[in-house]
């Protein structure tokens, strides 16, 4: 076993756990401003809530969290490039991606496989990062589009693998 104070390796161990990739993002002075995070759960369905882990270092989230609403995307298997830059450092990171937005000012990326209109309910500090606890207002979800799933440090696809009948059933 590594010490936890061994960095790397801890964000090897973190990384053996795959995760979804959302795109969370908002119109900020009538400009599109967005980042990607995995660190992303379900947290509650009555009051219907989600959580994001933001790290506290982000130049993008101190944009988005005085925003009205965020759109939260669940991003599709073909979103890879997508998810590269709105991780990237790049002024525009919007450059070249379809996107709609709300009323509200909710950023959608076009073709998620779950769009997710939230505001922010509360921050949590923890660590170097901050936990963001997100009220879902109205939601839509295409679960026939797959997800882009995040393991290894790699972007990976999901493959269904039908479950075999134990010995004895069929």
């Amino acid at each position: 076993m590594s010490a936890t104070s061994d960095g790397k390796a801890l964000r090897r161990a973190f990384g053996c756990f795959p995760s979804g990739v959302t795109a969370i993002c908002g119109l900020r002075d009538g400009l599109a401003v967005g980042m990607a995070a995995s660190a992303f759960t379900s947290a509650s369905l009555d009051p219907p809530l989600v959580s994001l882990c933001v790290q506290n270092s982000s130049t993008t989230w101190p944009k988005l969290r005085e925003l009205a609403r965020l759109g939260i995307s669940v991003l599709a298997e073909d979103h890879a490039d997508a998810c590269l830059q709105l991780s990237g450092k790049a002024e525009d990171r919007f450059v070249g991606i379809e996107w709609s937005a709300s009323t509200e000012g909710a950023v959608f990326m076009e073709h998620a496989t779950a769009w997710l209109d939230c505001s922010v309910e509360r921050e949590v500090p923890a660590g170097d990062h901050t936990m963001v606890i997100l009220r879902i207002h109205r939601f839509l979800a295409d679960p026939a589009v797959a997800p882009l799933v995040f393991h290894a440090s790699r972007f990976r696809r999901l493959v269904a693998v039908e479950p075999v009948p134990p010995a004895g059933q069929a």
